[in-house]
């Protein structure tokens, strides 16, 4: 398969993979022990749990929304079509 055929380039698979290690970090940041009826933890109610592990996830979320939508540098598809078609009929 020909590189100028793909939809993303390597930076957008590098952010991709970036952005969801961030998206893991927040969820990690979430992550702790609970309450119970018998023993009460107030620490579900932190701040880091509560106001930054969502925002982390949501600065994630919004990374892989830019890596799907950027564009590869390189020229559109129809001006990939058009040079591989040229070259076609060149060949001719």
């Amino acid at each position: 398969m020909d590189k100028r055929n793909l939809a993303f380039d390597r930076i957008n698979f590098i952010l991709l993979a970036v952005c969801m290690a961030i998206v893991i970090i927040g969820f990690v940041l979430m992550a702790g022990p609970g309450s119970t009826e018998e023993v009460y933890n107030p620490d579900i109610f932190s701040a880091r749990r509560i106001k930054v592990a969502p925002v982390v996830c949501l600065i994630g979320f919004a990374g892989m929304v830019y890596a799907i939508m950027r564009k590869p540098k390189g020229g559109s598809v129809e001006e990939v079509v058009t040079l591989e078609t040229k070259e076609e009929a060149a060949a001719e």
